[in-house]
């Protein structure tokens, strides 16, 4: 079930001996903090498992949004927006960025009044936000025969094509000096006096005295075999891409069943934004205790099942030698079948409120699995006890728009510059005031897969 198409990324074939930082992970957040450490005269090793961009970053709904973030998020994203409209021209390649603006949409009053009162969290950064009703609403939602009764208007929001753009950012990083290997897996970190000396990918050891652990859904398996606790679970979120449509909206939009955007092609991506797919793996009950106010807050917006997911990850290592072979290299590219529940749901009601849609063929369909936290914003940090150690994960389905002002966070914390925002909201330790756990012998738990 492979998901949107990728440009052919040009990667490099040999492995340098030593880089002052070893980014592992090739998605938007890998790929930015490696393009900002190298245009800082940083030496850089990028290493992807499997390809630039092939998991979430690719798989995401393509928004550029600050609208219903949390408010701990949005010094960080006002910092994206404003890097994002010239993202093409400083990487010289097509992101498809569009200020389009994007819409809440509400068809009660509690709803528009909770959207209103939200809105006013955008007041300090002097981002307009606005109700929107009547024949202004009309116009922003050509074509648009349900219920809505007002939606927050936030223009300056935007989308982006998803796999155009990590693809961009990594090729970027590359021009800028990176190195950047795909089709290899870092393995493990390695230490002395106590700080970080290197790692051990699959190809060789690379000496290095910074890591950073961008690697999405993969970051707690990889973190927990370095000893450091990451409380990190995965969501299913199932996306369907349309044939071209004449006269649709231009602005992004959710709604009560269904999320879309208009893409590059002509056609929209259409997702069910109220319907998250969780499976139940042993992590699920490792968690638990962390994860229970989440899921007590969403759980409306969670379907719980017992799948195969459980058998996939029960057989997992969860600890390995530098020199055993590891679940990223089993699995290059996570690459979950779609929910065609939430695929038949969205897609029904995506065409109930635009009757335009139905003219139109979905083409596509694919699933991605989104790393979250126990309070859904992510973990941008250094491991306290282990210097040379940064973590940058767990963006919670809020990644791919808050990338380029991440990944530059994520540098400033690796070279020590002063940070783009202030990153304590971002800290490891906020889950525990010791992320670090001592690191018990390799153990094998069934048979890697």
């Amino acid at each position: 079930m492979p998901g949107p198409k990728l440009p052919h990324f040009q990667a490099d074939l040999a492995l340098p001996k030593r880089v002052d930082a070893v980014v592992i992970g090739g998605g938007i957040i890998g790929s930015t903090t490696a393009l900002e450490l190298a245009e800082r005269g940083y030496s850089v090793l990028l290493c992807e498992k499997g390809q630039i961009g092939a998991e979430q970053s690719s798989r995401n709904w393509g928004w550029v949004r600050i609208s219903q973030r949390d408010p701990r998020e949005l010094p960080l994203m006002a910092k994206a927006m404003e890097i994002w409209p010239g993202l093409e021209a400083h990487t010289g390649h097509p992101t498809g960025y569009t200020r389009s603006g994007i819409l809440f949409t509400a068809e009660r009053a509690r709803a528009e009044a909770e959207l209103a009162a939200w809105a006013e969290h955008l007041t300090p950064y002097d981002i307009p936000a606005q109700m929107v009703r009547g024949e202004q609403l009309a116009e922003l939602m050509p074509g648009h025969q349900t219920g809505t009764i007002a939606a927050l208007h936030t223009p300056e929001d935007g989308r982006a094509e998803p796999q155009l753009a990590t693809h961009a950012i990594a090729s970027a990083a590359r021009a800028a000096g990176a190195k950047v290997m795909t089709e290899c897996a870092v393995r493990s970190v390695e230490t002395e006096a106590g700080r970080v000396s290197g790692v051990m990918t699959e190809r060789g050891r690379v000496g290095c005295s910074a890591v950073v652990v961008a690697g999405g859904a993969w970051s707690r398996l990889f973190l927990g075999n370095a000893g450091v606790a990451l409380p990190q679970l995965k969501v299913l979120n199932s996306v369907l891409r349309t044939s071209a449509v004449q006269g649709g909206p231009e602005a992004a939009m959710w709604a009560a069943g269904f999320a879309m955007r208009k893409r590059a092609d002509g056609g929209y991506s259409i997702a069910d934004g109220t319907e998250n797919v969780v499976d139940i793996v042993p992590d699920s009950l490792r968690l638990a205790l962390k994860f229970f106010p989440a899921f007590l807050e969403e759980w409306r917006s969670l379907r719980f099942r017992l799948s195969d997911r459980w058998r996939i990850e029960a057989g997992q290592d969860r600890r390995w030698a530098p020199d055993q072979r590891t679940p990223f290299e089993t699995c290059r590219v996570l690459d979950p079948a779609p929910s065609q529940k939430a695929i038949r749901n969205s897609w029904a009601a995506a065409q109930k409120a635009f009757p335009i849609l139905q003219s139109a063929d979905v083409v596509q369909s694919w699933g991605g699995m989104i790393d979250v936290t126990p309070d859904a914003i992510p973990v941008i940090s250094q491991v306290d006890d282990l210097p040379g150690l940064f973590v940058s994960t767990g963006y919670s389905g809020h990644g791919f728009g808050i990338g380029p002002a991440a990944g530059r966070l994520t540098a400033d914390l690796v070279t020590g510059d002063a940070p783009i925002v202030d990153p304590r909201a971002f800290a490891l330790s906020r889950f525990t005031k010791k992320a670090r756990t001592a690191v018990p012998a390799p153990e094998v738990i069934g048979t890697a897969r």
